[in-house]
């Protein structure tokens, strides 16, 4: 398994694997919303705001993780969004998912973010070291359909403090759906 930043030529890929997942998981409208979503978060969201990983075995992608910039007001930390992860539907359950998220968050680390955050299940991204937060301490873009799955982790010695002000994400995720 390796575990790499290098999307260029990958990008289809990355897109049918999202989308076959998602539908596999949650019905084709999902599986349509998601490749949707990640289609436009590769073609449309400038490069200092993206941060895409894949999981490759074999010469091909089987697993993805995407994180986009969010911005604070008020706030001068940098600041990332995981979403959406994926992996091959054949080849869940082997901690594939676990290892792309933790090559990520080194990669993240050294590259001075301060504070990652996803929505999600708090079970499974506990494994990587997220804890839920409220809105509160870490505004979303949109009210939460499901509170309960927000979660952030610094990614630097200090602990996390609040983010202060109005949160804005890019322009893929800018859709109360999505949150």
């Amino acid at each position: 398994m390796e575990f790499s930043k290098r999307v260029k030529g990958h990008e289809q890929e990355l897109v049918e694997l999202f989308t076959a997942t998602f539908t596999a998981s949650k019905g084709v409208a999902e599986g349509t919303l998601i490749g949707d979503l990640v289609r436009q978060q590769l073609v449309s969201t400038p490069a200092s705001d993206l941060y895409v990983f894949i999981a490759e075995s074999d010469g091909m992608v089987v697993g993805g993780a995407i994180f986009s910039r969010l911005t604070y007001d008020q706030d001068d930390r940098t600041v990332f969004v995981l979403g959406p992860v994926s992996v091959a539907t054949e080849r869940q359950g082997q901690g594939i998912g676990r290892q792309l998220l933790t090559y990520g968050l080194q990669v993240l680390r050294a590259a001075g973010v301060d504070i990652a955050v996803t929505y999600g299940d708090p079970n499974y991204y506990a494994r990587v070291g997220f804890m839920p937060i409220s809105e509160a301490f870490v505004p979303a873009p949109f009210t939460l359909q499901h509170p309960e799955g927000w979660l952030a982790q610094s990614l630097t010695e200090t602990e996390m403090s609040p983010l202060r002000g109005t949160a804005r994400c890019i322009e893929a995720f800018n859709d109360p759906v999505f949150w």
